[in-house]
């Protein structure tokens, strides 16, 4: 499991390389209401309070969550400060992402898959 979070925040490394991340809970709630966000990862230590904020957003749409790693770690991938959020929003570097996680894509709404 250890190996596929590893290779997961190196995809999300890429992602943001290539201009496919919106970093931090604004960002990410931007993406979504502009329908960009195609997968949504989640630090593990997230306030409830930021965490609510996103679902909120997300409401009755079918994007894939996922919760990985920490803030710090999830900051780090991206060579940032600590996260709350990050959404992917290319569609195959989503998908990609899912698929190292093993998440369904069709997962969505307001349940996250714990990486």
């Amino acid at each position: 499991m250890e190996s596929r979070t590893t290779s997961a925040l190196r995809l999300l490394g890429l992602a943001r390389r290539a201009g496919a991340v919106a970093p931090g809970t604004d960002a990410v709630r931007r993406a979504i209401r502009e329908g960009e966000a195609q997968l949504v990862l989640i630090a593990g230590d997230a306030s409830s309070t930021q965490v609510d904020k996103v679902r909120t957003t997300m409401h009755d749409r079918a994007i894939p969550q996922v919760i990985l790693g920490d803030r710090n770690t999830l900051g780090a991938a991206l060579g940032l400060g600590p996260l709350t959020a990050v959404a992917v929003t290319s569609e195959s570097l989503a998908e990609q992402l899912a698929r190292e996680l093993e998440v369904p894509r069709d997962e969505g709404g307001t349940d996250a898959v714990e990486a």
